[in-house]
């Protein structure tokens, strides 16, 4: 069988540290952390015993959504440095022997690129606007949308412009989705894969990686609704064409040295289908939202573990790990509750996990931690899930910034709550994430002074001094990284014996 990762690839067993860099470290002291705020943690990382950082979007950007609406694929936003910042930090990284990731946003981009612009300039018919998915509406007037599909942030997926055109927009009205069937969509990803590769980037992680190929004729969804993240009979995500993509992409990743990765994000329920993305010739790595979204079960971890397994087993490729990331609720919360994860990080499961008793969920998140690292296959940790940092429910709703809370009008949280600034030292804000009297950009509990880095460096029992203990232990014992996993009896089937 043709192995899509090699045993001595890097990444195969890695543990890869998300970097939300908004909320990671201030360097300059505005309240939003920034790529001098990262270079300055370095240390941090390497002695918590990570392999990679993946950073998320830093391009220059609205932020109407976190900076996954991009208006430049070649640049640093200002708020967050400059070229010449990613530069030093990629050197500091290495120098270190911290491999570095970075996201690339291709299903959409944002209303102020100058595609979109030019777009909206040059009119119906245009080839400006093929780079897009315009459309005339329906009814006698062309007021109707031109199909039934919803976007993910709540609300039609379609916009009309002031010629009567529509546009579509799987996520907000600032993030038009891009047509990927026009060949200069296309060859600019390619050019922008290849203008980061070159400056000396470990590998990507591909936003929506299940969405850039839509159905022929763009048909209704049935049944018609709100659309989820997660599906896989959608005529919107997990189109057959996407697969053409990634085998081009790879093929150029494989023409660089050292090994370049890719990791799809790709919500889908169907594990099958997920591993399509990581055969032989496409991706590296596919993030495992089966786990991600497991409720506190021991059958029902035992189930998803072993399924993961045994189909990216079937193609040769690693299975990877997660807990948390930037879109859910923290699980030192959510597992409280007893329930999974779910995309958008403010569903059933956050209005539980805001009910729950938070040191039953820090009991039970370290646990979860723990079967996760003895698993193997590669992992991925959320900044702050190391020092057990619960969700923050209560963030004024001036301060929330998540285009979901602002489409729902407040019915659904949103993300912000996983996204708050770290606490570094210190017994108040801002707790060293930025200069002392800075005001970071999410306001900071003030219960959080014992879960700082520096409280929990010198507590041989605190969360922190957990996930150093078992990063040391996983990367001493290979077989822990890439054997074969072996089930054993145990007195009942909560608990998980192999």
């Amino acid at each position: 069988m043709v192995i899509a990762m090699a045993r001595g690839s890097w990444a195969r067993d890695a543990v890869i540290y998300e970097v939300y860099i908004r909320s990671f470290a201030d360097a300059d002291g505005d309240g939003i952390g920034d790529l001098l705020g990262v270079a300055s943690r370095l240390d941090y990382l390497a002695d918590l015993g990570v392999d990679a950082l993946w950073l998320t979007p830093f391009y220059p950007s609205p932020m109407v959504d976190g900076g996954y609406d991009v208006a430049d694929y070649r640049g640093v936003d200002a708020t967050l440095g400059t070229l010449s910042d990613f530069d030093k930090l990629l050197v500091e990284a290495h120098s270190r022997g911290l491999r570095v990731l970075i996201d690339l946003v291709p299903n959409h981009c944002s209303d102020r690129h100058e595609w979109f612009q030019a777009a909206l300039h040059a009119g119906a018919g245009s080839q400006e606007r093929a780079r897009f998915w315009f459309r005339p509406g329906r009814g006698t007037e062309g007021e109707l949308p031109p199909n039934n599909w919803q976007s993910i942030f709540h609300g039609p997926a379609w916009t009309r412009v002031p010629d009567g055109e529509w546009y579509l927009h799987l996520f907000a009205p600032e993030q038009p989705d891009l047509n990927w069937e026009h060949p200069g969509v296309r060859a600019e990803f390619e050019s922008v894969l290849r203008f980061w590769l070159d400056r000396g980037v470990d590998g990507i992680r591909i936003d929506v990686a299940q969405g850039l190929v839509k159905a022929p004729g763009l048909p209704d969804a049935v049944p018609a609704g709100p659309v989820m993240l997660v599906g896989d009979e959608t005529p919107f995500f997990d189109q057959d064409g996407v697969h053409d993509i990634y085998r081009q992409w790879r093929s150029i990743l494989d023409t660089y040295a050292p090994e370049r990765i890719a990791v799809a994000e790709a919500w889908l329920s169907n594990p099958s289908r997920a591993a399509r993305y990581v055969r032989p010739d496409e991706l590296h790595q596919a993030f495992n939202f089966d786990f991600l979204g497991a409720p506190w079960s021991g059958p029902d971890y035992r189930r998803v573990i072993d399924a993961s397994l045994e189909v990216m087993g079937s193609v040769g490729a690693p299975t990877t790990w997660v807990l948390s990331n930037h879109d859910v609720v923290r699980h030192a919360s959510r597992l409280a509750a007893g329930v999974g994860g779910t995309a958008g990080g403010a569903g059933a499961a956050g209005g539980a996990a805001a009910l729950a008793d938070p040191a039953l969920g820090l009991r039970r998140a370290r646990g979860a931690t723990l079967l996760m690292l003895a698993l193997p296959g590669s992992v991925y940790l959320y900044q702050g899930e190391e020092l057990g940092l619960p969700e923050v429910f209560d963030l004024p709703a001036a301060a929330r910034q998540d285009p979901v809370f602002a489409r729902t009008r407040g019915a659904e949280l949103g993300r912000d709550g996983c996204r708050v600034p770290l606490p570094w030292t210190g017994v108040q804000a801002p707790y060293g994430f930025g200069p002392e009297g800075s005001l970071p950009w999410l306001p900071q509990p003030d219960s959080w002074a014992d879960l700082s880095v520096a409280a929990q460096t010198s507590d041989a029992t605190s969360t922190l001094s957990l996930y150093a203990r078992a990063l040391r232990l996983r990367r001493a014992l290979a077989s822990l990284r890439d054997g074969e996993l072996i089930w054993h009896s145990g007195p009942s089937d909560e608990l998980l014996v192999f």
